[in-house]
């Protein structure tokens, strides 16, 4: 095809307009929300790929066997504007404006803002679409204009901003990956925002592929199209949705993750310290080697809550074999979880989607047809570890039910209470390897991903079956577009290092602004060297801040990342692991939020400070929600951080109280046992201020509060609950309030319970920084004591009502 086709309105339907042309390509448009829309190019006029796994908005969950494409339930459809000339079709809502050229299709994307349409996206001029021109495949190019930044693209390696670079979303087990430099990675996430600093403006690009796809952000240059940046892959459909980003990038991350499914709300326990390592459990008497670690913990009095369970527990020999107890090293299965959860710990048991071809339910598998498969029906054989292998089909209702079955009588009726799915990159990359595709038979490489999804579903299902009133617990290394809905993750086998360390964090930040926000590291480093002693400790004060918190390890020279394997810095990482728990309140709030309002948990500083220009340098800080600044020390022999303070707001040192005017750069002190943290003015910061030892816990609520300096408020609270059941959902939970007003002369308190507490009180404290100088008071509430240590003047307040 020499000429692009030109396209005139077939039809409209509801927020449905599909444009035609001669050649037989469409294009769909969907006005989906008032800043959604939706494009869908079709080359040959018809979907090509399958349904889709992704879309959820507002919900839980998809239908099992997939969305259909054209399916708009929980979108609220809104009135729409539509215009034709001779050459151009607009779609206008209230906060997107959409121009598409009728000779060729090219979109040029405008924002509303402030009363001005804005354009801040445009088809690249020349062939900005696939029509036949090259191949089968699926292209979009874009214009790339100056100074765009762009941020998200899910899990990826380098720096937090992705312009100049390339990137390849197709999962796979990068052991040992430089967090600096590797691609691919372990997750498909096809989202990013785009956003402009100059004009404090931006949008989201979500493409709804479930085929492996590339990005390339700028590093590729044609001299034949200008500047240009572009999407491509080899399967499905383009099917992409612009959301509009007006105010800071956070917009489309909300808007994004509200799309694609209401996160999961996990139980307490999953924020605590998670032990692990897959030294004890390859070793001969793996059973006694983990009680080791619940001496070493009582020993050295370190707060646990879980323990991730390595595949060992499974192994013939030297091989892993999912949903077989090697009874050698385990002689009392049963006892050795029994064990566990009378010490207060929650064992997360490791599962695999590869059968080995010498597994042991291998043949009842094959026979039952459960694998992915060639052409003749037999096994798709795939390498797994040390041997060969076929991975389950989990587009095949049985394989899901097998798979339930399993984790239940495997592992839930052993006493387990979660489920760690591991090692499902499903790397597949065969043409003639098949999955059954819900009846409608298809190659998995095509969307390899979906059987990820799938599996973790399916272990969520049978935690729900096994235990309906329990809130489940899932941990996922894969993943793609939706996961949140099912899991907590992390960012797979890093290298132990120091760069790692900087890089994760950055890591953690893409990841947080694609709608992931339970998300962690394995602290110390998984794979390579043991870390040093100042490594392990600067990753554990780094770790504490994150949701996912788990010192996880498989050290070459085959020593355990614990938190006593080096006794000279075994006091401080104690100290940081019961600062992590003091923290807890403000942590599980901030999943609530994520769970309730869509809000990214870990966020850069420049989405709180859009308008600061110096927020947008690279750095190594970032945000735990509002009202947190963390600068963890990532380079070695560092003593002191220096940390660039936002424009706009004071920040107050949580070691000292001391406070800082923001719009400079400080030097603050960066003890082993002290990371940086500073408390946003404004901010409502929720403690747990209970001596906590590992064998005693106790629960007594405190929150940081630091007030305005003029007129204005500070605002928080936090949720509280069982932790562990469903009850939250049929209303048994509660919320504090707490808001400082303040004026020139005064800071009045009001703070007040909402909902059904679990544990009833009268009492709670509130920290203000030490220098506050004006008269404080408190609003239905008397002042039972007043004084101040370290920095901070703690007021103990008694509810009145």
């Amino acid at each position: 095809m020499l000429h692009p086709p030109r396209f005139e309105l077939q039809a409209q339907q509801g927020n449905r307009l599909r444009l035609t042309s001669s050649t037989g390509a469409a294009i769909e448009v969907f006005v989906l929300e008032e800043d959604i829309i939706r494009v869908l190019v079709l080359p040959h006029g018809d979907l090509r790929g399958p349904a889709t796994w992704s879309i959820a908005p507002g919900a839980d969950d998809t239908p099992l066997e997939g969305r259909n494409r054209r399916d708009l339930s929980g979108f609220s459809l809104p009135a729409f504007a539509l215009q034709s000339d001779a050459s151009t079709l607009r779609v206008q809502t209230s906060k997107v404006r959409l121009s598409i050229a009728l000779v060729g299709g090219f979109c040029t994307w405008e924002i509303s803002r402030a009363g001005q349409w804005q354009a801040v996206l445009h088809d690249r001029a020349t062939q900005a679409y696939n029509f036949g021109y090259w191949d089968d495949q699926v292209y979009h190019y874009v214009r790339r204009e100056p100074g765009e930044m762009y941020f998200g693209l899910g899990e990826r390696a380098g720096e937090l901003n992705r312009a100049h670079q390339r990137y390849e979303m197709r999962n796979i087990d990068a052991m040992g990956y430089s967090a600096r430099t590797t691609d691919p990675l372990y997750k498909h996430i096809p989202f990013y925002v785009t956003w402009h600093p100059e004009n404090g403006t931006g949008f989201g690009l979500f493409y709804d592929t479930l085929s492996d796809c590339s990005f390339d952000m700028g590093r590729e240059l044609d001299n034949y199209h200008g500047h240009y940046r572009y999407f491509a892959a080899p399967f499905g459909d383009l099917d992409y949705y612009f959301i509009a980003s007006p105010d800071t990038p956070l917009d489309a991350t909300r808007r994004f993750t509200w799309m694609t499914g209401r996160p999961a709300w996990m139980p307490k326990w999953g924020l605590g310290y998670s032990g692990s390592t897959m030294t004890y459990t390859d070793a001969p008497n793996a059973q006694e080697q983990m009680g080791e670690f619940i001496k070493g913990c009582r020993e050295h009095d370190i707060l646990c809550d879980s323990f991730h369970l390595s595949s060992g527990y499974t192994s013939i020999g030297p091989k892993r074999y999912v949903f077989n107890w090697n009874t050698d090293k385990f002689p009392d299965a049963r006892g050795f979880v029994q064990s566990y959860m009378d010490a207060g710990i929650r064992l997360c048991p490791n599962i695999k989607p590869c059968l080995l071809q010498d597994h042991p339910k291998f043949a009842e598998a094959k026979e039952a047809g459960l694998l992915v498969c060639d052409a003749s029906g037999e096994p798709a054989w795939v390498q797994f570890w040390d041997e060969v292998g076929a991975y389950l089909d989990f587009t095949n209702p049985k394989t899901l039910d097998w798979w339930k079955a399993n984790v239940k009588s495997t592992l839930l009726e052993y006493g387990m209470v979660s489920t760690w799915n591991d090692n499902n990159e499903f790397e597949v990359w065969s043409p003639d390897a098949f999955a059954q595709g819900f009846g409608k038979k298809q190659p998995i490489r095509e969307a390899k991903v979906l059987h990820t999804m799938l599996m973790m579903r399916a272990s969520r299902e049978a935690q729900v079956e096994y235990a309906p009133q329990r809130r489940p617990f899932l941990v996922s290394r894969s993943g793609g577009v939706g996961m949140q809905r099912y899991v907590q993750t992390w960012s797979g086998d890093n290298y132990t290092s120091w760069e790692t360390l900087r890089y994760n964090l950055k890591m953690g930040l893409g990841l947080s602004l694609s709608g992931v926000s339970n998300i962690g590291h394995d602290i110390g480093g998984f794979s390579g060297p043991a870390p040093s002693p100042e490594l392990l400790v600067r990753w554990v004060a780094f770790g504490v801040f994150m949701p996912r918190f788990s010192i996880h390890s498989w050290n070459d020279d085959k020593t355990v990342n614990e938190p006593w394997m080096y006794p000279q810095v075994t006091a401080q990482i104690a100290s940081l692991i019961k600062m992590r728990y003091r923290l807890i309140p403000y942590l599980y709030e901030l999943l609530w939020q994520s769970t309730q309002a869509y809000e990214p948990v870990l966020r850069p500083t420049f989405a709180e400070f859009p308008t600061d220009r110096r927020c947008y340098d690279e750095s190594d800080d970032m945000m735990l929600g509002a009202s947190l600044l963390v600068a963890p020390t990532v380079e070695e022999g560092q003593v002191e951080r220096k940390v660039y303070l936002p424009a706009g707001a004071r920040w107050v040192s949580y070691w000292s109280g001391e406070a800082f005017e923001g719009g400079q750069t400080v030097t603050l002190p960066s003890p082993w046992d002290q990371p940086v943290m500073l408390i946003r003015e404004g901010g409502v910061v929720a403690l747990n201020v209970a001596e906590q030892h590992f064998d005693r816990r106790a629960d007594q609520r405190a929150f940081l509060v630091v007030p305005t300096s003029g007129a204005g408020e500070a605002v928080g609270g936090c949720i509280e609950d069982d932790g562990e059941t469903e009850a939250w959902r049929h209303g048994e939970q509660g919320h504090w309030n707490v808001r400082a007003v303040s004026d020139a002369l005064t800071v009045t308190l009001h703070v007040s319970r909402e909902g059904r507490m679990p544990v009833p009180t009268d009492t709670i404290e509130i920290h203000l920084p030490a220098a506050e100088a004006r008269q404080v008071q408190a609003s239905q509430a008397r002042i039972v004591e007043d004084n101040v240590a370290g920095g901070w003047r703690r007021l103990t307040l008694q509810l009145l009502a």
